[in-house]
């Protein structure tokens, strides 16, 4: 196989499109195209399928990209990132991946002088396993997680502790005896519904077990994917939910929503920042890396900024 075809493939496949791939590996669209049917005659399979947006890999080009995609890296650490004509190529994107509150409310506003400066960014939201799953085989650079990566081929470096607060409305609150509740006696929310990021209310299972230390059994009344949105329906009084603090700081500072229980030992999960082990320099990856640490310090010493005063 053509060293320069693995180089196309390997940009396509992170790209996720031929165009997007062609400008990363400074070649035009049909030679992009031309290479790449070269390559599935030589392996015998299409590599990719063409959507009406970009291309979706095949498992064969899953199980390419696993095997070049180091050796490829490291050679163009080696050669500083030429071209085989030995022009240099332009930073691409860093390709950012994390979930899609954390990086509107806190990753994308601390990352906004770097774009000023000439950084690009593609930010992808998703799933923490599906994104870490990307940044292992290279279609992503950095990934906001909260979960812990685990494998070698993956390093995490702690970023931040979300807090998680039970919350409603005032109008909900003022609906539930708050003493009961302190005394843990949770007849206290009986017929008060329950917004929910998901059927299985995974968050608020987590406060039940940490806070009341009991299983919490229920229905959610609401259930909808986006933390922003559950957000939205408990301040238009739809019911309780627990949020991060910092997605919920200004709502709580303007009286929006009010917490139903501040317990000394609330709840909390490490955000991590991860990046593969290993592969070519790049600049401005190594930037937004440190911009994002030095960010999380002040999140962490500073409690107004999870208060909401505009940081």
């Amino acid at each position: 196989m053509d060293l320069a075809q693995l180089r196309t493939f390997l940009a396509v496949y992170r790209a996720g499109s031929i165009t997007a791939g062609a400008a990363q590996a400074g070649l035009s669209q049909p030679t992009v195209t031309t290479q790449l049917q070269t390559l599935e005659r030589q392996l015998g399979g299409p590599l990719f399928e063409r959507l009406p947006r970009g291309v979706a890999p095949t498992p064969a080009a899953h199980d390419l990209a696993a095997r070049v995609a180091g050796p490829l890296d490291s050679l163009a650490a080696v050669t500083g990132g030429a071209r085989s004509d030995g022009v240099p190529v332009a930073e691409p994107p860093v390709l950012l991946g994390g979930p899609a509150e954390m990086l509107a409310a806190l990753t994308l506003p601390a990352l906004a002088g770097l774009v000023d400066e000439g950084v690009r960014l593609t930010v992808a939201t998703g799933l923490a396993d599906d994104l870490l799953a990307d940044l292992r085989v290279g279609k992503l650079d950095l990934v906001v997680s909260t979960i812990r990566p685990r494998g070698r081929t993956v390093l995490a470096e702690p970023l931040a502790d979300e807090e998680f607060v039970l919350v409603a409305a005032p109008a909900v609150a003022a609906r539930i005896d708050r003493e009961r509740l302190r005394d843990h006696d949770l007849t206290a929310l009986a017929g008060i519904p329950i917004v929910s990021y998901a059927a299985d209310l995974p968050i608020l299972r987590r406060y039940w077990r940490h806070v009341f230390e009991t299983r919490l059994e229920a229905e959610p009344a609401v259930v909808v994917g986006d933390l922003r949105a559950v957000l939205a329906a408990v301040v238009a009084g739809a019911g309780i939910s627990v949020l991060p603090r910092y997605l919920c700081a200004r709502e709580l500072a303007a009286g929006g929503v009010v917490t139903l229980l501040d317990p000394e030992d609330a709840p909390i999960n490490t955000v991590f920042l991860a990046r593969r082990v290993g592969g070519p320099a790049r600049p401005h990856v190594d930037r937004v890396r440190a911009r994002l640490l030095d960010e999380a310090r002040v999140w962490r010493a500073c409690e107004h900024v999870w208060l909401g005063d505009g940081r």
